[in-house]
Formats: structure tokens, C-alpha cells, sequence
């Protein structure tokens, strides 16, 4: 049977080839925008239309009450921004104002949209042929007809063409995207519950709130029975956020503005049940000698050169008493004691802070190929003055030459080995999985690599009496030295009869 993966998953791929004839005819940072902006737009349209027909069938006269539509979480689109207008248009020369006059029809008809939504589709720079033609691929291609599948299709589709957008743009790309199967280890380990408040710091195109919402989904609750606070300090990622929430009906506060989380803090009183977080690997500078007296520091103030210890204060700074955050550093962090870093970790150990760390394989990551560790944070452990250490590093499986996934077998066994470790029922695995006290951790000079508690995996006997595999191997070895040598002296003549001596 083939492995469930994280990675792609067909349609999506499809949807993306095809629209890709865009790809060489504007810059990729603008052909982002107009992929994602159709993306929300065909979305939000098929919402609409689908519960337009169950009003018309119903025929009490509700189709054109805005209320009907949006007590059910829908959207109500107007006519001029109804798909079936701008397919119409598909190919004419006046399709990009048709499309601009659509988005700033919705934004009219919603105001938590104003102006987040694309509007550059009547550009001169935009091939209005090619335009057409991603239009009529958008039309096409899209199958609303089940409607169980079809509510979460296009959002499949957003997170798969931003996964897409994060590799073709390298570095930038990644500061809006974190693998799905990195989010769902974390999502999956933590288990938000009803009518809890989750908070990402950095959050990016909004990834940890869908993962979050679908959690709770899955286990018998509402998508929506979660209160979403989150914070982007890019302008354009920010507006991904704003249309990816819209897309999954996820009411979400992430601040009237894009804003810097150190130097602006837009939700300065929340104290968060769940804190997921991917922030800026080693972000600086971050504006430290600004914020030397910040109230947010209570281990240390965190050097100037790397933000990391900045972001961990903050996530603890907005957690509530009982409240888990589940946040992806860079190793560095683990280890590091210069600029005062290693005092302020280990403050935060001696706090009992520490619930786990998972050593994370290379390669998840579109952007950066170093390796990284999830931290786990919480303020009711269980398991006092214990923390769980994984290494997960071997774990996963290439999806291409460049890329490493998780299963969801993968991410099951370290949800597991996580609850296993909070009921107190936790086999220790060596290679894989160890608890240590926080006198075992101060023997360490405060260092969290995993792999200074889980030691090596041991290697299965193969039977083999030691003797007898001495023998055999010398023997090999015997036999490589004497091949080796015919090969010198063979190389020597054949330079000799050329002239050059050795």
C-alpha cells in the first residue's frame, strides 16, 4: 500500500501545472497574487452559489439576505463578482478589471477583507490572453459537484500552490510557509481543544490556525470552536493570512495591520491556551536595545545578534497558567551559551518549563536545508521536572530529491511516544526516545540536543560469531590492500610510458 505523505496530493499538482503558464510572463512575487487571489475568489464564489441553491430550494425568498449567508459562515458575493461572470470574461480584453472590479466588490460587501485582496489583474504587465486562459483552468478543472469534498478543495489547493511558492522563491518564500507535516506534528502533540485561544506570534499565511481548527474538527468538535490571534509583520503574507482564514471560515484576530510582534505587540493582554510558532530562524536585527526594559524578559534579556530566546520570552510572556506552546527553532538554540543565551535556557529549565524536544530530520523545509528542533513549553506539565527527548532525525521519507516528509504514521509514533511520556508509561528507546530529570539536563550544562539523552541505537545481532566475522573481514581487507596495490602500479607504469615519473 503507498504510504500517506504530507507532501502533494494530485489535484492540487494538477491545478498548479496548469497554471503555470503564467510562470515567465510576470514576476514571481505578483504572479503569487494573482494565483492566490483567484484561488480565494473561485472559492468564496462556489461557497456562495452552493448555498444560493439550498435558499432557492428551500423558497422562503432568503437568496439575496446577506444574514443567510453569513450565519452559515458563507460569504455573500455579489453579482458582479460571481464566477460565473468573470468565466464570461474569460476572453476579453477587459477581463483583469473585471476581476479587479470583483475583489473590490467583495471587499465592499466585507469589510474584514478591505484592502487585503489582489487588485492587480488590469495591470499592463499581465498578458490578458494568458489571463484568460488560467481563468478558464480555474473553471475547468475545479469539480464543486460533492460537496463534502468540495468545502475543503480549494483550501487544499491554497496551501499546496503557497507550499509551491515558498520552493520557487527560496529563502522569502519560506518566512510564509511551514511544511504541513511539521505543523501537524506539532498540532498533534499539543491537541487544542473546544473553545480554546491559539496564538502565533509570526503566523505567517496562517498554517498552525488551519491544522488547529481541523484538529478539533476530527475529534468531534467545530472548526470554528477556537479563538484565533495572530500576528505578521510582512504586509503581503499578513494579506495571505486575512484570505486563507476567510477560505477556511476560521474568524480569526490578526490585528487591523501587518506590525513587528517586539516593537508592536498587537494582542499586548492575551494569555494563549496554545502558543504554534515557526518564527525567523536566527532573526536579527530585531530592535533589542529598544526593548531592554520590556516586561517580556523575565529569564534574561536575549542578545542583539539572534532572536531566538526573544521569541521563546514572548511566546511564555502570552501564555495562559496551564497553557502549551509548540514552536520550530533552528539547533543553534539547544546549545548555544554565548551572549548570555545559556543562562537564560537555563533559568527556563530550572522554571520546569521543558516538556519535550524533538530533533527534526533535514531537508523539511523549502527554504533552508539545516536541521531544526521542536520545542515543547508548558506551564502544567505532568510529568514534573521530567522532559521527554526525541530524535526523530532518521524519520521521514524523500518525496523528491530535495525534499523529506513525515507520514502520518510518522507523526502518530511521536504523538504517542508524547502521551505515553505524559501518562508515565513511556519505554525508554535508545536512538530514539529517553526522559530526563532536570538533574540529569544540569549534568549537561543545560543542553537540550536530544541526542545527549537517547545515546546511539543499538544495531540488531546478525548471528555471526565475533571471531568468525574478524576472520572474514580481515581477509576482505587483505584482499582490498593487495587490489589496491596492483592499481598503484598499474597507474605508475601506464604514467611511466608516458614520461612522467613517480
Amino acid at each position: 500500500m503507498a504510504e500517506k505523505t504530507n507532501a502533494n496530493i494530485g489535484f492540487e499538482k494538477h491545478l498548479w501545472d496548469a497554471a503555470c503558464v503564467l510562470w515567465g510572463h510576470i514576476p514571481a512575487a505578483e504572479y503569487r497574487k494573482v494565483i492566490i487571489g483567484l484561488i480565494f475568489l473561485r472559492y468564496i464564489s462556489a461557497a456562495f452559489e452552493k448555498r444560493y441553491q439550498e435558499l432557492v430550494n428551500e423558497g422562503d425568498g432568503f437568496e439575496d439576505d446577506r444574514d443567510a449567508y453569513t450565519m452559515e459562515n458563507v460569504f455573500f458575493v455579489p453579482e458582479e463578482a460571481r464566477w460565473s461572470t468573470i468565466a464570461s470574461a474569460a476572453h476579453t480584453p477587459e477581463i483583469g478589471t473585471v476581476i479587479d472590479n470583483a475583489m473590490r466588490a467583495i471587499e465592499a460587501e466585507n469589510k474584514t477583507l478591505k484592502n487585503v485582496l489582489p487588485k492587480n489583474y488590469a495591470s499592463p504587465d499581465l498578458d490578458k490572453r494568458v489571463l484568460g486562459d488560467v481563468v478558464d483552468i480555474f473553471t475547468n478543472n475545479i469539480d464543486m459537484s460533492d460537496t463534502e469534498e468540495s468545502e475543503d478543495l480549494l483550501g487544499r489547493t491554497y496551501e499546496y500552490c503557497i507550499a509551491q511558492f515558498a520552493e520557487k522563491e527560496g529563502v522569502g518564500g519560506g518566512e510564509f510557509y511551514t511544511p504541513a507535516s511539521v505543523v501537524k506534528t506539532l498540532v498533534e502533540i499539543l491537541k487544542p481543544f473546544d473553545n480554546c485561544r491559539v496564538y502565533d506570534c509570526c503566523c505567517g499565511s496562517g498554517g498552525m490556525f488551519v491544522q488547529s481548527a481541523k484538529f478539533i474538527q476530527a475529534h468531534s468538535g467545530r472548526r470554528g470552536a477556537i479563538s484565533v490571534y495572530g500576528q505578521e509583520a510582512n504586509a503581503d503574507t499578513w494579506k495571505m493570512a486575512k484570505m486563507n482564514m476567510a477560505i477556511r471560515g476560521i474568524d480569526a484576530d490578526l490585528g487591523p495591520y501587518q506590525a513587528d510582534t517586539f516593537t508592536n505587540d498587537l494582542h499586548p493582554t492575551l494569555k494563549a491556551d496554545f502558543i504554534l510558532a515557526n518564527p525567523p530562524f536566527n532573526y536579527h536585527p530585531w530592535n533589542q536595545e529598544k526593548l531592554l526594559d520590556d516586561a517580556r524578559w523575565k529569564y534574561g534579556i536575549p542578545p542583539a545578534g539572534n532572536a531566538n530566546y526573544a521569541w521563546i520570552q514572548h511566546m511564555i510572556y502570552h501564555l495562559a497558567p496551564n497553557g502549551k506552546i509548540g514552536l520550530v527553532l533552528a539547533n543553534g538554540a539547544l546549545s548555544t551559551q554565548t551572549s548570555g543565551e545559556g543562562e537564560i535556557r537555563k533559568k527556563i529549565i530550572e522554571d520546569d518549563l521543558i516538556e519535550g524536544i524533538i530533533a527534526m530530520p533535514t531537508q523539511l523545509f523549502y527554504s533552508v536545508t539545516i536541521p531544526v528542533t521542536l520545542w515543547f513549553i508548558s506551564k502544567g506539565k505532568k510529568q514534573k521536572g521530567k522532559t521527554l527527548f526525541i530524535d526523530a532525525r532518521k524519520m521521514g521519507h524523500m518525496v523528491d530529491r530535495k525534499h523529506r516528509d513525515f507520514s502520518d504514521e510518522d507523526i502518530q509514533k511521536l504523538s504517542d511516544a508524547f502521551e505515553a511520556f505524559q501518562n508515565g508509561t513511556l519505554d525508554t528507546v535508545k536512538g530514539f526516545c529517553a526522559v530526563a530529570t532536570l538533574q540529569d539536563i544540569a549534568k549537561q550544562d543545560y543542553i537540550l540536543t536530544p541526542g545527549r539523552y537517547v545515546g546511539i541505537e543499538e544495531q540488531q545481532d546478525d548471528g555471526e560469531p565475533f571471531e568468525e566475522k574478524m576472520s572474514r573481514l580481515t581477509s576482505e581487507l587483505s584482499d582490498m590492500f593487495a587490489k589496491s596495490h596492483e592499481l598503484e602500479e598499474e597507474i605508475r607504469r601506464k604514467l611511466g610510458a608516458m614520461g612522467y615519473e613517480m
